[in-house]
């Protein structure tokens, strides 16, 4: 008859000052393993490309990336004119359909006066010396801030990939962009 029984207890069991060793050790690795799961994260879609809808998502990119968050700006359709080095540089601001614009709409739907209404912006950016979107894109991406370019809508507009910003991620889908938001504490769409 044998002497061994289920709750018998094994020769080679470990101690407990081999088991406190031990969960003291595990105990550390989860802390190192999640030591940085307190950088919060911001998810940004840029879906606009006029010039005063270029601002809010790179203004936000930004001032997040300088309180430390983890930044992501997808930008798709429209939006990918921020990101397009050529195009940034000579978004509209559109005179028709902004109920703040000095403007009225049937004088806004006049030929030549988004031209006005873009000039006068400007001149109010240049005046309060507000950064430039060339500026403000280069600071972000300093910062860390990751812009992404929407795959389809490089194709869908025919864009060349070459002509963003040094910096910009390309061939970005909208399964990335879905996952990244799934992933932050704070999204938003601009």
């Amino acid at each position: 008859m044998s002497t061994d029984t289920p709750d018998a207890p094994a020769d080679d069991a470990p101690s407990r000052a081999e088991l406190a060793a031990r969960v003291e050790e595990l105990e550390t690795a989860l802390s190192d393993a999640t030591e940085d799961d307190d950088t919060q994260k911001m998810s940004i879609i840029a879906t606009k490309g006029t010039l005063d809808m270029a601002y809010p998502p790179l203004i936000l990119a930004s001032t997040a990336a300088a309180f430390g968050y983890e930044v992501t700006v997808f930008s798709t359709f429209w939006g990918l004119d921020i990101l397009h080095e050529e195009r940034s540089k000579n978004l509209k601001l559109s005179s028709v359909g902004n109920p703040n614009m000095p403007v009225p709409n049937v004088v806004g739907a006049l030929p030549g006066m988004d031209r006005v209404t873009t000039s006068m912006m400007e001149k109010k950016i240049d005046d309060n010396d507000t950064a430039t979107i060339e500026e403000l894109i280069e600071t972000s991406l300093d910062m860390g801030v990751e812009f992404q370019a929407c795959q389809m809508t490089i194709e869908l507009m025919d864009y060349d990939e070459d002509d963003f910003y040094d910096g910009v991620t390309t061939g970005v889908g909208a399964a990335t962009a879905i996952q990244d938001m799934a992933d932050a504490d704070i999204q938003l769409l601009v």
